[in-house]
């Protein structure tokens, strides 16, 4: 395609729609970007009620977006929280537990999109097992009840 219009005697206009196209949804600041690290973007898609991943962690940070229903979503020392769809999380990765992530709602699914910095050589997730729940609870926010 060629910059100028033939109906034309100079160069077409160029858009200025990306001076304005760009809505910054979050910004963080990780802890660390683990040494090697690549990126891994998915789609996790939950039925209704869903639970969702047991308690786990990821070797580097991770940043997602809900694109349709409501995530309950739990970090290690913080209280647990409803992310809708449109909304943004992030999770700083390394020794902190991920909790919860599953669906919220039980009459509609659950879709995130989530991107990964893994550590080379290390799985995306790794479940944490009943006896580091147990001797991690103190630093588990209290939960509604």
């Amino acid at each position: 395609m060629s910059d100028t219009d033939p109906a034309s005697t100079g160069p077409k206009p160029r858009s200025v729609a990306w001076q304005t196209a760009v809505t910054v949804l979050q910004e963080a600041e990780p802890p660390f970007i683990p040494q090697g690290a690549h990126a891994m973007t998915l789609v996790v898609a939950y039925p209704p009620g869903d639970p969702g991943t047991p308690p786990h962690r990821h070797s580097g940070p991770a940043f997602g977006y809900v694109l349709e229903g409501e995530m309950l979503f739990e970090l290690e020392g913080e209280p647990e929280r409803v992310v809708r769809a449109g909304e943004v999380f992030w999770e700083p990765g390394g020794d902190v537990i991920h909790y919860q992530d599953g669906n919220n709602r039980d009459d509609m699914p659950l879709r995130f999109t989530v991107t990964m910095l893994c550590e080379p050589g290390q799985p995306m997730l790794t479940l944490v097992d009943d006896q580091e729940l147990a001797q991690r609870g103190d630093r588990r926010a209290p939960r509604p009840s």
